[in-house]
């Protein structure tokens, strides 16, 4: 992990340490001009989708980050986008990341990398 930004180490270890599952970090840097990573993770229910959102934000909040928006208004139990500018976060339920496959939309893209879970 030591060629990814510190925000996005950081993000990775606070999902997982709140029992997100199977966090994936996407690198696309160089591949568009819009974000430099993804970090995609499976939620259980829509309370953990809550909880986790809330660290992010703490988190944020925390490290000064602007947070440019979040899907949270649509109120979807199923897939939330948080948009932080350089990193996006998709928190999804199993049925909806296995039906995007985001990871496989992406691939091959030869700065994509999958995180395996701690």
């Amino acid at each position: 992990m030591a060629d990814m930004s510190a925000e996005t180490e950081k993000l990775s270890a606070l999902l997982k340490e709140h029992k997100g599952q199977d966090v994936s970090v996407l690198d696309l840097r160089g591949i568009n001009n819009w974000t430099d990573y993804f970090i995609i993770v499976t939620v259980t229910s829509r309370t953990h989708m809550d909880g986790l959102e809330r660290h992010i934000k703490e988190f944020c909040h925390e490290e000064k980050i602007d947070l440019i928006g979040s899907s949270r208004k649509n109120t979807d139990d199923e897939w939330r986008l948080i948009d932080m500018g350089s990193i996006i976060i998709h928190l999804m339920t199993s049925a909806v990341r296995d039906f995007y496959e985001l990871e496989r939309l992406w691939h091959p893209m030869p700065a994509s990398r999958k995180e395996t879970p701690a």
